[in-house]
């Protein structure tokens, strides 16, 4: 067996996992947040729990969902889980729902997972009022 075939651990590349697609995606939305002058009360990056961010704006309290959509899934088709629940929680707390649905695609080939230090395709409309 030649040596040319036989490649590194560390040579190839890393797909992102689940949960650092979940954080990009926060990170993504959190600048769209930050830009538009929204006040962060609370950040909670847990995949399971809704909502990401609890923020401010013009005294109105906003509770924001945050969900990675990896291609071929469409974020604008997209479901979000147990909404009447969260819808439930703003009511106690007088907030507004949002929901910030990001696509994302490995910009060299939609097929291929993202991956580690590579580039990659947003798919992002911007925030979708619930409430």
């Amino acid at each position: 067996m030649s040596d040319l075939t036989t490649l590194e651990d560390n040579l190839l590349p890393v797909p992102l996992a689940e949960e650092e697609l979940h954080r990009l995606a926060m990170n993504i939305i959190g600048k769209d947040l930050e830009k538009d002058n929204y006040e962060f009360l609370s950040i909670n990056s847990s995949l399971e729990k809704n909502p990401q961010f609890v923020c401010t704006k013009n005294k109105q309290l906003y509770f924001i969902i945050v969900k990675a959509i990896l291609y071929p899934e469409n974020p604008k088709t997209f479901e979000i889980k147990n909404l009447n629940k969260i819808l439930d929680h703003c009511t106690k707390f007088d907030a507004k729902l949002l929901c910030a649905k990001v696509g994302l695609a490995n910009s060299d080939d939609y097929e291929l997972p993202l991956f580690k230090n590579s580039s990659y395709i947003v798919n992002y409309d911007g925030i979708e009022k619930i409430n």
